[in-house]
């Protein structure tokens, strides 16, 4: 094989597929995409699969190795690749992330998730044929704690779950919000009702970027301040909605959205995909001018919503409803917001301080 092939993904009725030259030796990658949009997966999570696999598969070109030929070994080698690989704008060995001292490579997080793919790929293959091989490093068994368990049922049912041995360890960090000034600077950059009530429903909600693209014109009851909210994995939550965003909604749907039969609250409002869905890269491009336009660099979408969290800490909002307002499957993922949230650090430190002082 050569590596000289071009190899991109593309999407295909509703799904994505690996196409161009040499894609018909990557045949089991396509069968594995179409497994996952037929097994109800998120399309975004079939397209970060898609990718993932793509940058698999074009290594594997370069390096002349068939996908049938994949040993641990290779896999090892393709995990030096992605650890030692020369980035963009990683010209020299002195420049180092700022936010992790790394001078050549991917992230830890970026990896992990290609290594995730991989796993899910060979273990389709083993699926189908018991007499293959699966390549992949297995670790410990863990057993996976599911939401019925948490609730005290079924929980004897729940069987061990093995893990890979082919991960990089992640460095934990916490959510990061926005000051003041940076939040000020993108909102008075917008100038479009919907962009407006986009950020809002971000800032003062804590969506979620797919949140706010999934949400329908039904799912918003501007009258009460109440939207209904498909989350990860499907699940539905119902969020409060600041009562000036919900006036930005409904300015925004009675002035400025286009007429369209699409059910999406958020469409293109000019140029030729007029009235059709707003998409992710359109979200992402028009908060890449705003930032821009703003001065203020690390606001991106997810920001936002981190904002919202810390927020929520600092007003010493209860565990479980910073869980349930920013719809967390686990709780572990909101107490990183009360980490942040110096005020309660500090409450908490004086408090106790004051309990030595008095028993000494």
């Amino acid at each position: 094989m050569s590596g000289d092939l071009e190899l991109h993904v593309e999407e295909r009725d509703g799904g994505w597929a690996l196409v161009g030259d040499g894609a018909e030796v990557f045949g089991l990658v396509n069968e594995y995409l179409g497994y996952l949009a037929d097994r109800r997966y998120s399309p975004r999570t079939v397209r970060s699969y898609a990718f993932d696999l793509l940058a698999f598969c074009r290594w594997l070109l370069v390096e002349s190795v068939a996908l049938c030929e994949v040993t641990t070994e290779v896999l090892l080698r393709f995990l030096a690749f992605c650890r030692q690989a020369r980035l963009p704008g990683q010209a020299g060995g002195n420049v180092h992330s700022i936010r992790d001292g790394r001078s050549t490579g991917y992230a830890a997080a970026t990896i992990n998730r290609r290594l995730v793919a991989i796993a899910g790929l060979f273990e389709y293959r083993a699926m189908r044929d018991p007499e293959a091989v699966n390549p992949v490093p297995r670790g410990s068994e863990r057993r996976r704690v599911t939401r019925a368990e948490r609730a005290g049922l079924l929980g004897h049912l729940a069987r061990p779950k093995p893990s890979s041995r082919l991960r990089v360890r992640e460095p934990k960090r916490l959510p990061r919000g926005l000051a003041a000034g940076e939040v000020q600077a993108l909102l008075e950059s917008f100038r479009s009702f919907r962009d407006r009530a986009i950020a809002g429903l971000m800032l003062y909600s804590g969506l979620r970027s797919a949140e706010v693209l999934s949400l329908c014109v039904e799912d918003v009851d501007v009258a009460s301040g109440w939207a209904r909210v498909t989350g990860k994995g499907g699940r539905e939550r119902r969020v409060p909605i600041d009562r000036e965003i919900a006036g930005l909604i409904q300015t925004y749907l009675l002035v400025e959205r286009p007429e369209t039969l699409e059910r999406a609250l958020f469409v293109v409002g000019k140029g030729p995909h007029r009235g059709r869905p707003l998409s992710p890269a359109g979200l992402r491009a028009v908060f890449r001018y705003h930032r821009a336009r703003a001065g203020a660099a690390r606001a991106h979408p997810h920001a936002l919503r981190h904002t919202f969290g810390t927020a929520l800490a600092e007003a010493g909002i209860d565990l479980p409803l910073i869980q349930e307002l920013l719809g967390h499957e686990h709780i572990d993922s909101s107490i990183r917001y009360v980490h942040l949230a110096p005020a309660h650090v500090r409450a908490a430190y004086d408090a106790a301080r004051e309990i030595q002082r008095a028993q000494g």
